[in-house]
């Protein structure tokens, strides 16, 4: 039997081990999905050591930049923008090389494209900073959107929450939360964003798919905004996360 997992804290409602697994029945493939919620990244090495049959792994929150110091090698785009949710696991004369992949960059760019209206959704506000934020950002430099960051923090380069506009969110007609804001069961909480200046030109995606609903999107529906959820995304990811480890 084949041994695939993911490590993250928390995994409670993670998609990944549901997807799995339900792939592996359906399939009939002979494999099990593990979940690793580890308290800190340095029980990583707990996990390679005591599994050691393990073929590849699925990184998420907090983890996907602070597992990179872990690893042998990372693919280009991964180097790129310094986070992971992929490992691969290569054994070769007895030694194990751990080389680090992003499939959120393919999931979110796949999922995203068939909505974007190239005369309209030229600027996007990327709304947090952590890891699931880099991949969003390739993705929409891949297709060729500019993007501005937004934090509470800040930084050169980037806009904090507080200064949004009604200008600024005119101009920027995409809008994506990579924040777990609004995931259940904090399902009042969403970003802190002028809503009402949103409109039915706006484009607006959530990370969160757990409730397919947020908060975020309900508000920017009320507006007229077209929305979408990251239901989508994980699935694609996670199909792009098996080739990675089957290739």
């Amino acid at each position: 039997m084949d041994l695939y997992g993911i490590i993250g804290n928390p995994l409670t409602h993670s998609f990944s081990p549901r997807f799995f697994t339900d792939k592996f029945l359906k399939e009939e493939i002979d494999a099990q999905y593990v979940k690793f919620e580890i308290s800190d990244i340095s029980r990583f090495a707990d996990v390679i050591k005591d599994n050691p049959i393990l073929n590849g792994l699925n990184v998420t929150i907090p983890y996907k930049e602070a597992i990179i110091s872990f690893l042998d090698d990372l693919d280009s785009q991964a180097k790129e923008i310094g986070a992971i949710n992929v490992i691969k696991f290569i054994r070769e004369n007895g030694k194990l090389r751990l080389i680090g992949y992003n499939s959120d960059i393919i999931g979110f760019q796949n999922s995203i494209a068939p909505l974007l209206n190239r005369d309209i959704h030229k600027k996007a506000l990327v709304l947090g900073t952590g890891g699931a934020s880099k991949a969003v950002a390739k993705a929409l430099e891949n297709l060729g959107v500019a993007f501005t960051f937004v934090s509470r923090t800040a930084k050169p380069g980037q806009l904090v929450y507080k200064n949004l506009c009604e200008d600024i969110i005119r101009e920027n007609s995409v809008i994506i939360n990579t924040s777990p804001l609004g995931t259940f069961p904090n399902i009042d909480e969403c970003a802190d964003i002028p809503y009402q200046f949103l409109t039915p030109n706006h484009l607006l995606y959530d990370l969160v798919y757990n409730p397919a609903e947020t908060k975020f999107l309900r508000l920017g529906k009320e507006q007229g905004a077209t929305v979408k959820n990251g239901e989508e995304m994980l699935v694609l990811q996670a199909l792009a996360a098996w080739e990675i480890w089957n290739k």
